[in-house]
């Protein structure tokens, strides 16, 4: 079985971890680090001696680290290299994440590193296709009886949940009004995403909503 290791950071991370609980049979190892950190850590590997934390994160195949500060992150980062995890997923975007940094500790130990604004866009690679297969970018199979969404089966969904919540609310609904309406359901889920500009939930809104035009448009051609 596939081990996840995920790192959460007060509220953040959590809702992933329920969700791929529920929704993968993957298995999870949690790791914490304070909610409240320094904006500058000079010696991250020292600060990191010092915190009651779970090193048994690192015996995961996949990482997700919440740990958005970019001092902290690099650091998460070699220790996963070191102890040799196959990929290690960022979510908060660049702003979090030192990319160069980054993209050294990954050629330096082989392990792979993504930095995602968010986490329905992770990319699928070989080494986290054991998670790629459940969460990402959304996919679904839609169901139409008489104009109407009649179903929606997820193969694939945002690790936060918000599309398991946007499909239940889906049914009933005009085919012609279920792309729209899926943009507004997530946008209005209270997902973590950056909000207030172009990026963030917004982008997560347009996945859903072209997620479902398409499901609806490969359902309505295969009746034809």
């Amino acid at each position: 079985m596939t081990k996840l290791g995920v790192i959460v950071r007060g509220k953040y991370g959590r809702r992933l971890i329920e969700t791929v609980r529920s929704r993968s049979d993957l298995e999870v190892i949690v790791a914490e680090v304070p909610e409240h950190l320094p904006d500058l850590i000079d010696e991250p590997e020292e600060f990191f001696s010092e915190l009651d934390f779970n090193e048994k994160v690192f015996d995961a195949d996949i990482i997700i680290t919440y740990s958005l500060h970019p001092d902290i992150t690099p650091q998460i980062a070699k220790m996963a290299g070191e102890a040799g995890v196959g990929a290690l997923i960022v979510p908060g975007g660049a702003a979090k994440a030192p990319i160069r940094e980054l993209e050294d500790i990954s050629s330096k130990y082989g392990i792979f590193i993504e930095v995602d604004d968010i986490c329905c866009n992770i990319a699928s690679d070989p080494s986290t296709d054991a998670f790629t297969s459940f969460f990402g970018n959304p996919v679904l199979d839609v169901e139409v009886n008489d104009g109407k969404i009649s179903k929606v089966d997820i193969i694939k969904g945002a690790p936060c949940g918000s599309t398991w919540r946007m499909a239940d609310a889906l049914v009933g609904m005009p085919v012609e009004e279920a792309g729209a309406k899926a943009g507004l359901l997530i946008s209005q889920y209270p997902c973590r995403a950056v909000r207030g500009n172009m990026g963030g939930i917004h982008e997560s809104s347009e996945l859903h909503k072209k997620a479902i035009d398409a499901s609806i448009k490969k359902t309505i051609n295969s009746d034809l």
